[in-house]
């Protein structure tokens, strides 16, 4: 027994490990590749619905190319925010940052696709902004839905932000009227988010992957993505495991 807890503790040592590998290379990539999202927008389908991504804290939309290419091969258009930049704003802020660019632009009956800090700016803009009726459903990679009892000990005010006793996020986490049109799609150990990233009432899929930013590139993680996308908005909610025999999570 306690060989076996020791190996978990270096499986799970080593995938954060290899998180942070992760990390670093699409940062650095990001500052040496300032490739265009225009081609996301060219060769789609006339009937694929849009999707828009939103990134995670310090992440810019190139964080999430492997998502990007994987829809866009699929055929939808992928919109992205320049503007958001590394998403360092407030959650309210960079929602209407969103929330602009879906009016700017007149999109309707977008899919958006986020990552962690990403997802709870996308249930913001779902149920906050003019924009809301704009959006028909969301797919939120390893989102801290109820926070993360780490937030408090980070030095960074945007990251305490993700107390699960921030005002915002006892604010989103209380309203569940939207939460039957997201899909939240988590890692099996995720060191940033104790527990898991399930969504009361919404759609959850556990990956077999652990990490919090490497699932990003993770072929189980990029078919969910895609089949969520896909789905109608106003499929009934379920539970189920990708790329794992665990069964259904509850």
């Amino acid at each position: 027994m306690r060989l076996g807890t020791m190996a978990m503790t270096m499986t799970k040592a080593w995938a954060w490990v290899l998180d942070y590998l992760y990390v670093s290379f699409w940062q650095v990539r990001g500052l040496l590749i300032r490739d265009s999202a225009q081609e996301l927008l060219q060769d789609v389908r006339a009937d694929a619905v849009p999707v828009l991504l939103i990134p995670g804290i310090y992440e810019n939309w190139r964080f999430l190319r492997p998502v990007a290419n994987r829809l866009h091969a699929a055929g939808h258009p992928v919109h992205v925010v320049a503007r958001l930049g590394y998403n360092r704003g407030t959650i309210p802020a960079m929602a209407e940052l969103v929330e602009n660019y879906l009016l700017e632009q007149n999109l309707r009956n977008v899919v958006v696709v986020a990552h962690s800090k990403g997802g709870l700016i996308g249930k913001c803009l779902m149920t906050g902004t003019s924009a809301a009726d704009r959006v028909s459903a969301m797919v939120a990679v390893n989102t801290p839905f109820s926070g993360s009892v780490y937030a408090k000990y980070a030095p960074a005010r945007t990251i305490r932000a993700f107390s699960p006793n921030d005002p915002l996020l006892l604010r989103l986490a209380s309203n569940l009227e939207v939460n039957s049109r997201i899909t939240a799609i988590y890692s099996s150990f995720d060191p940033h988010i104790p527990g898991d990233g399930q969504l009361a009432g919404g759609t959850n899929i556990r990956l077999a992957a652990m990490g919090h930013f490497r699932v990003l590139g993770d072929p189980a993680l990029l078919q969910a993505v895609g089949e969520a996308v896909a789905r109608r908005p106003d499929a009934a909610p379920s539970a189920r495991d990708a790329g794992a025999d665990a069964g259904e999570d509850h």
